[in-house]
């Protein structure tokens, strides 16, 4: 037919793919998880990679567990021991720099009480003095104080086992101690009984200072269950304080410290320069976060060792997944070699191994996660690990697992999978795919 009578062909349009509800793209990385998965799942004949596989889902998860409890037990005796000490003591001390009582702090104590996040103001009037009973003598740190105002400040006071606080605020002028319970054992006394104490350079002779000897009764025996409270501690009136001072007795009200009380405890540090600022230069004030450097400095270095420790269980296994990873592409060098004679790009087959050890790192650290929060929980709850409430103030083991803590552990593991995954998966991208496939 010629040509110009044949009939006017149109161009042949294919259908689109996916039944001509248009082109459908592949989904990002979703060959590589589809192939990372599947190799990953236990098949039969491939026992010994399936049982790495389980041994390194279950280290991931044994590291992580066993990590969160440890800092949830450190972190619930660290936030149990901040709350009895700053319960118990004051919160801010504001003091002369050169160790001297002064009058006029009810002045300064006006002013101070406008400071932002003060609570509560009280005085005290320490002194370092020498309690006897019979043959045994003690040095003892006796602190003089207002016992309505103390409590406000602290509460320890209201720890008092035996006898009571509230003579010390019925008789203010008369002679009674409340002593720590260790102390009293020590020198083998109960409520009812007299002690001797002895001030040192009490008096100013002709000769110098020199001693006096007072007795007091004791009239409360407190336990707050921090050693040097119990063991070394002795709280009187303020006014009998001041009278073991013959200056003090002759009418001049002093005292030697203002404590704090705030509503924000980590307000501390500013509170204190701004008391320093009010009160002048002759003043200096101490936080409790400097009163106790020593005890939180060490719970850090004890939880860093713990996170050191502990965290070999996850370096562990990171290197089971080294071992798996690698097992995996020397087994595989045959299909390594035939999905880049396919066109499989080498960034794609690395992707694949990575996927697979972060797999195995996510299934593991998901399930520590899970148990350790679930254990923390009931052993909140339900109070399985009990102590001595004498040597630690509390009467259970508290575990206080925060979300934080979930983050750094999750962030170690998962950043100790994927270095684990970089060797193998190198390893694969280097496999010469016409020399595996003419020889395996």
């Amino acid at each position: 037919m010629p040509a110009e009578n044949r009939p006017e062909q149109k161009p042949a349009v294919l259908p689109p793919a996916g039944g001509g509800r248009g082109v459908s793209r592949p989904r990002p990385l979703g060959l590589e998880f589809f192939i990372a998965w599947r190799y990953l799942r236990p098949r039969r004949g491939r026992g010994l990679i399936s049982v790495v596989a389980a041994i390194a889902v279950l280290a991931f998860a044994a590291g992580v567990a066993a990590l969160i409890l440890s800092l949830a037990v450190m972190d619930g005796f660290r936030d149990a021991l901040q709350n009895e000490l700053v319960g118990a003591s004051a919160q801010i001390n504001l003091l002369r720099r050169e160790p001297a009582a002064f009058t006029h702090y009810r002045a300064l104590m006006r002013r101070l009480r406008r400071l932002p996040h003060v609570v509560a103001l009280a005085p005290a009037f320490y002194d370092s003095v020498l309690l006897s009973h019979g043959n045994r003598a003690a040095q003892v740190t006796l602190k003089g104080v207002l016992p309505a105002e103390e409590l406000r400040v602290g509460s320890l006071l209201s720890r008092v086992r035996q006898g009571g606080w509230r003579v010390l605020a019925g008789h203010p002028r008369a002679p009674n101690l409340l002593l720590g319970g260790e102390l009293a054992n020590r020198l083998q006394v109960n409520v009812g009984d007299w002690v001797e104490v002895y001030v040192p350079q009490a008096v100013l002779t002709p000769l110098g200072y020199v001693g006096r000897t007072t007795p007091f009764r004791v009239a409360g025996i407190f336990r707050s269950g921090f050693a040097d409270f119990d063991s070394s501690w002795a709280y009187t009136s303020l006014q009998a304080a001041q009278n073991l001072h013959p200056v003090a007795a002759g009418g001049r009200d002093r005292a030697s410290v203002i404590e704090f009380r705030l509503d924000d405890i980590y307000a501390a540090p500013q509170v204190a320069r701004r008391a320093e600022r009010a009160a002048g230069p002759d003043f200096v004030a101490v936080t409790w976060m400097s009163q106790n450097q020593a005890v939180f400095q060490a719970l850090s270095l004890e939880r860093l060792g713990t996170v050191l420790l502990i965290g070999l269980i996850v370096f562990v296994a990171g290197l089971n997944v080294l071992i798996l990873l690698t097992m995996l592409v020397m087994e595989k060098r045959r299909e390594i070699a035939i999905l880049l004679g396919l066109g499989a790009r080498r960034r794609q087959i690395r992707r694949i191994f990575i996927l697979q050890g972060m797999l195995l790192d996510l299934i593991g650290t998901a399930a520590g996660l899970f148990a350790a929060f679930l254990l923390a929980w009931a052993a909140n709850r339900y109070q399985w690990i009990h102590v001595s409430a004498a040597v630690y103030s509390i009467s259970y083991v508290p575990f206080h697992a925060g979300w934080l803590a979930g983050v750094e552990v999750s962030a170690l593991s998962l950043g100790i999978g994927l270095l684990a995954t970089l060797y193998p998966s190198q390893r694969a991208v280097q496999v010469p795919p016409a020399e595996t496939l003419r020889y395996e």
